[in-house]
C-alpha cells in the first residue's frame, strides 16, 4: 500500500563520462561505474518496496547537481507523474534552510549564537503566553541560539507529545543532544523579534530569492497550484496538499527537489555562507 512521499537527497563523490546525446552518462564510482538505468532501477526498488507514492534523488559532485530525478506520482488517483518542480511539504528539512538563514544573520553581525536570547526579548520568557509553562525554572536563561539550534536546549521534540502537554526543560541546556522542534520554533520568534521580520519574508529576502528559488516558500502560495505533490496515509489515501498559511522553522516549508537541491548545492559550493568566518 502506498504510504507517503519521499525526499531523497544523496552526496556522492564520481565524474561524468560524455556520452551521444541520447545515451545516459555514466558515472564512476568507487572505481567502478554507474548509469542512470542503474540508478533509476535501484530508486524504482526502493519505491517499490516500501509502497511509496513518489520519490526524489538528488546527488552531487563537487557541489553541484550531478543527477536529478523524480519518481512515482504526485497524484495517485489523476496518475499525475511526479516532477522535479512539484511542490511538496519539506517538514524538518526546513529546520537546515532555517539554520541556514540564522548563520547569514550572525555573518551580518545581527546575531549573536552565544547571547542568551533572553537578552533579544523585550520581556521574560515565561512572560510570553506559549511559554509560560517555564515559569519557576530559570534555566531558559541559559538557552542560547547556538543551542536552540544544536537541539541541545532540553526541551522535548514537542510539548504535545509530554503527558500533559506542558513545556518544560528536562535537562541542563547544552549538557546534551535530544531533538526538539520546540526549539527550533522558540529560535524562530528570537529572529522574528530581533529583525522585525516575519519568518516568510526572512527565508525570501536572505535565502530564496537570491538562489532562485523559484517554488519554495515557508507558506502556501497559489503559484503552487499547477504541480504540487498530495502526501497520502498509511492506507495509501490522499491527504492532499499541506497549505500552511503560518511559517514555522521546524516544519512548514514548501519545496521542490530542483529547489531544495538548489540550495544544497550552492550551500557546499560557499555561495550562501563564508564557512572560513566560523573557524576558530
Amino acid at each position: 500500500m502506498v504510504r507517503a512521499l519521499l525526499f531523497i537527497l544523496a552526496t556522492v563523490a564520481f565524474v561524468f563520462f560524455p556520452a551521444a546525446a541520447q545515451t545516459p552518462i555514466a558515472a564512476r564510482l568507487a572505481g567502478g561505474t554507474i548509469a542512470p538505468t542503474h540508478i533509476d532501477a535501484t530508486v524504482n526498488g526502493f519505491v517499490d518496496d516500501a509502497q511509496v507514492t513518489g520519490a526524489g534523488i538528488a546527488i552531487f559532485h563537487d557541489g553541484r547537481i550531478a543527477y536529478l530525478k523524480a519518481y512515482g506520482f504526485r497524484d495517485t488517483e489523476k496518475k499525475l507523474p511526479l516532477t522535479a518542480d512539484s511542490v511538496m511539504t519539506s517538514a524538518s528539512l526546513s529546520k537546515a534552510a532555517f539554520a541556514t538563514v540564522v548563520m547569514k544573520l550572525v555573518q551580518q553581525g545581527t546575531l549573536d549564537l552565544d547571547k542568551p536570547i533572553n537578552q533579544y526579548l523585550p520581556k521574560p520568557l515565561p512572560e510570553y503566553p506559549r511559554y509560560a509553562d517555564l515559569q519557576g525554572d530559570d534555566r531558559y536563561k541559559k538557552l542560547t541560539l547556538r543551542i536552540l539550534l544544536s537541539h541541545s536546549s532540553g526541551f522535548p521534540n514537542w510539548r504535545a507529545f509530554e503527558d500533559d502537554r506542558k513545556l518544560r526543560i528536562h535537562f541542563e541546556p547544552g549538557a546534551r543532544y535530544a531533538y526538539s522542534g520546540e526549539g527550533i520554533d522558540l529560535a524562530q520568534l528570537v529572529v522574528e523579534t530581533v529583525t522585525g521580520k516575519s519568518l516568510t519574508d526572512l527565508m525570501q529576502d536572505n535565502l530564496f530569492a537570491a538562489l532562485g528559488m523559484n517554488r519554495t516558500s515557508m507558506v502556501w502560495q497559489p503559484r503552487f497550484e499547477r504541480d504540487f505533490a498530495n502526501g497520502y496515509d498509511e492506507y495509501g489515501r490522499s491527504l492532499g496538499p499541506e497549505k500552511r498559511s503560518r511559517p514555522d522553522a521546524a516544519g512548514s516549508m514548501q519545496t521542490t527537489l530542483h529547489d531544495y537541491a538548489t540550495f544544497l548545492s550552492a550551500l557546499m559550493r560557499g555561495q550562501v555562507l563564508n564557512f572560513g568566518a566560523f573557524e576558530n
